[in-house]
């Protein structure tokens, strides 16, 4: 399941299907050896109806499927694709080593399934707007100062299924999200910094039941 080209993981589990919060390990390793952890669990806020399986590079599961709205993370195994944030890339301490959109005004996410550019990024001052709801990128809050883009619905992206899965800075630690994984402004640029591109990084997002039942089969890192 987890190639052997993938040397970068995330690693996040939560209790149960209906929690709403959870924790995540960074994991990484060398082609075909074992994962090493790096650094300690990070606690993460998850949707506030815990999570659903979503669509990623997982196999069908058969069980209940993430919808646009549901307030459920998606569950599964989904590449890391790009990395956005408020500040210019050359403001932040390295270099990122994955594609990074600047949050401008005019960028958005788009969250209406009947769009053309459902669950994409799109510069609203350069595509006409065909959708009826989207998602601002720079926020008046804190929450999107710096995050990374999950590939959750991507390949494309099945209207109605969820968009705009991102791993983001939280609100609070009691606070959950509306699908996306959240966590303190520190661990989300300790991780943004570590993601590399080239190491094809995936996060793997699974209540610890369904980690247990899959761990061997996946290839995921031993606990």
């Amino acid at each position: 399941m987890i190639p052997s080209t993938t040397t970068q993981l995330l690693l996040c589990l939560s209790p149960d299907w209906n929690a709403p919060s959870g924790h995540v390990q960074r994991f990484e390793r060398a082609a075909f050896d074992a994962w090493q952890p790096v650094g300690a669990e990070i606690p993460v806020a998850l949707g506030r109806s815990g999570m659903a399986w979503g669509l990623g590079l997982h196999p069908p599961t058969g069980g209940l499927e993430k919808r646009e709205g549901d307030g459920r993370a998606p569950a599964g195994v989904f590449a890391i694709t790009a990395l956005f944030g408020y500040a210019d890339a050359s403001a932040l301490p390295t270099s990122p080593r994955l594609p990074y959109h600047r949050a401008r005004a005019d960028l958005k996410c788009v969250d209406d399934p009947a769009s053309a550019h459902y669950n994409c990024l799109v510069d609203g001052s350069a595509q006409p707007r065909d959708g009826a709801s989207c998602e601002d990128m720079l926020r008046q809050d804190g929450r999107y100062e710096l995050g990374a883009v999950v590939a959750h619905n991507s390949a494309p992206p099945v209207p109605g299924a969820g968009s705009c899965i991102f791993l983001h800075v939280w609100e609070s630690p009691a606070t959950p999200t509306a699908g996306c994984t959240a966590m303190a402004l520190a661990h989300m640029r300790d991780i943004a910094l570590w993601l590399d591109g080239a190491r094809a990084p995936l996060l793997v997002q699974l209540p610890e039941a369904e980690f247990a039942r899959r761990q061997a089969e996946w290839g995921l890192p031993r606990r």
